[in-house]
């Protein structure tokens, strides 16, 4: 059953205002627990990190940003 645009709209502000601040949390207390690596393995690490949240969200957020394709269909 795919999400209409609103529930998706939800969902989106829902992950991005707990699910993230929730992740990243997490990634830093995960990275902590090892010695600390040279900065740019670090740095790799925090960067594979950032785009490995999104993609099991892809389409949660894909469309979000516009138009409601169904509000012309509401209008009529």
């Amino acid at each position: 059953m795919a999400l209409g645009y609103k529930a998706r709209r939800r969902w989106a502000l829902v992950i991005l205002l707990i699910g993230l601040p929730l992740y990243i949390i997490a990634a830093v207390v995960t990275v902590s627990l090892f010695d600390r690596p040279p900065f740019w393995i670090e740095l790799v690490i925090y960067i594979a990190l950032g785009v490995v949240w999104a993609i099991p969200f892809k389409f949660v957020f894909k469309g979000i940003g516009q138009a409601d394709p169904n509000a012309d269909r509401d209008a009529e």
